[in-house]
């Protein structure tokens, strides 16, 4: 059986609490990676990107984020994750360098994506966000592109945020995108799955239809799943609303899925909204 959950470090490293921690070609996963972070007042976290691209996502609280020369401070635009609204990222290019740090406190994400091209290094507001309503039914989610496919600010990583009510259904009915043909493209994914309560758990199965990977898994706050191929949904049980950050990124920058042939009936109901 593939190993796909990573569950929350929890780790303290010099004032940092490092909640998940991925590495591109050390895990099943070849073009992508994460790392959730905790900053407070009293510690920073520094990087240099060398064959990577990265998207630092400001989730709750508030970060200062500096990028060789140029700092944006007070990025950030939730108090609590489940305020929903879009927040603040900053873009980093391949071969700069950026220092976190934090006046209060904060929750991060840094999502990372392999490349050897450098672009421009920037920030993307809050209100440079798309964000849109899927779903309907028992399948509804809200929706906040930060780096979507169809962007120009990256040259390989698609990073997007999604909530998802009480009750409802998410990535479903089951897609993958693991196979490059002229309606499908080939991207790795990884899930960095939040609860509105500590206690909250989903579901996540990641599959594959001849059942080779086929995996279940219970997910709690802070746990991350990777998803190196397959349909992989998401369940979320009564009283408790789930948040996730999508991270994507393969040999070509365009999203294209594919829905499971035995579920894709389900599109066509015709739920009340």
């Amino acid at each position: 059986m593939t190993n796909l959950k990573r569950e929350n470090l929890n780790i303290d490293i010099a004032g940092l609490k490092l909640l998940q921690h991925i590495e591109p070609k050390k895990t099943v996963l070849n073009y992508i990676g994460l790392k959730a972070i905790e900053i407070d007042e009293k510690s920073s976290f520094k990087e240099s990107l060398n064959g990577f691209e990265a998207c630092i996502t400001v989730i709750c609280g508030k970060a200062n984020v500096k990028v060789n020369e140029n700092e944006y401070k007070d990025l950030g635009q939730r108090k609590k994750n489940f305020d929903r609204n879009p927040t603040d990222s900053v873009y980093v290019t391949n071969k700069d360098s950026y220092e976190i740090t934090s006046d209060s406190k904060a929750r991060v994400i840094i999502s990372y994506a392999v490349t050897d091209k450098v672009m421009k290094s920037q920030l993307i507001k809050a209100s440079d966000n798309t964000t849109e309503r899927r779903g309907k039914g028992m399948n509804k989610r809200l929706v906040n592109n930060i780096l979507p496919d169809s962007s120009d600010i990256s040259d390989k990583l698609i990073v997007v945020e999604v909530y998802t009510d009480e009750a409802n259904w998410s990535s479903y009915p089951p897609h993958k995108h693991d196979t490059e043909t002229e309606t499908e493209t080939f991207l790795e994914e990884i899930y960095y799955h939040e609860m509105d309560k500590e206690q909250g758990f989903v579901f996540q199965r990641v599959y594959t239809d001849d059942r080779v990977l086929d995996e279940t898994m219970s997910i709690y706050n802070h746990d991350a799943v990777m998803v190196p191929r397959g349909y992989h949904p998401v369940a979320v049980p009564y009283g408790y609303d789930s948040y996730y950050l999508n991270v994507m990124a393969g040999p070509n920058k365009n999203w294209k899925f594919h829905n499971e042939a035995d579920h894709e009936w389900i599109l066509e109901r015709k739920d009340v909204e």
